[in-house]
């Protein structure tokens, strides 16, 4: 095989989704980077792949990705995995990338499924403009509600109706999609306002959630007033923000609002 870096995708949960090209690659290259050998080693015996192994993730990626490069500086083909789904995306895989393209050698791209990108096009919300934001976060939620189009977080089970409740705060006029174990046998997605979501059953597995576009009309006076009323207890200036992030006003006018309330 050609010296490089391979980038291979996995399946995301169904086995049947792995590309025979990303056989091919990992049977014949000469060493596999994968962000946990016992998770790759079960891939590997699926599909008679018998590659030697080395442990590259979070924790030690910084320390390896040199020895990584070298080795293909040396003639190796090396390819990258993650757990499931496409390395780098929220995953093990942007550093030894970045640091291949610094060294010069090649990086060749083996596609396979991504959970982000199966999720958007599942809740059915518009794909033309949209941002990633990883794992949800709640010390950042507001700021991100100031992104106008369509939005999509990782979450974990037992976190997820904890995040719901959230968003019904913060996002109450954006409808979700919670979509989970995308491409298992259990896959479901689930289409609402959060505010109705709040006591579904707590979902389980693997799951991600699409936040639709804000609505393009501007809030009345008498919604805006509404949210003022819920966080007039908070400092002015946070107050502001916060009534900003929620309501798409600037935070000039926001803090005007707040004022002439008080």
């Amino acid at each position: 095989m050609q010296s490089g870096l391979y980038v291979v995708g996995t399946p995301i949960g169904n086995l049947a989704d792995m590309s025979p090209r990303a056989i091919e690659i990992l049977q014949n290259v000469d060493l596999v980077a994968a962000e946990d050998t016992r998770v790759f080693a079960k891939l590997a015996k699926h599909f008679n792949i018998k590659t030697k192994v080395v442990a590259c993730h979070e924790h030690n990626e910084r320390e390896v990705v040199d020895s990584l490069i070298e080795k293909i500086n040396q003639g190796m083909a090396i390819a990258t995995v993650s757990d499931a789904g496409m390395p780098g995306i929220s995953d093990p895989g942007f550093r030894i990338v970045r640091a291949a393209r610094e060294a010069g050698v090649d990086v060749f791209m083996v596609p396979g499924p991504t959970a982000a990108i199966s999720a958007l096009v599942l809740s059915g919300f518009p794909t033309d403009r949209f941002t990633f934001c990883g794992f949800f976060d709640e010390k950042k939620v507001r700021e991100d509600n100031k992104i106008r189009h369509t939005i999509i977080y990782y979450e974990s089970p037992n976190r997820v109706m904890n995040t719901i409740k959230i968003l019904a705060s913060v996002m109450p006029e954006r409808k979700i999609a919670i979509v989970r174990e995308i491409t298992k046998i259990y896959e479901e997605t689930i289409i609402g306002y959060p505010a109705d979501l709040v006591n579904i059953d707590a979902p389980r597995g693997e799951i991600v959630i699409v936040v639709a576009p804000a609505p393009d009309r501007k809030m009345s006076d008498s919604e805006i007033s509404e949210i003022v009323n819920d966080i007039v207890a908070n400092s002015t200036k946070s107050a502001a923000a916060e009534l900003a992030a929620r309501s798409g006003i600037s935070k000039k006018e926001a803090y005007k609002k707040l004022v002439k309330k008080s």
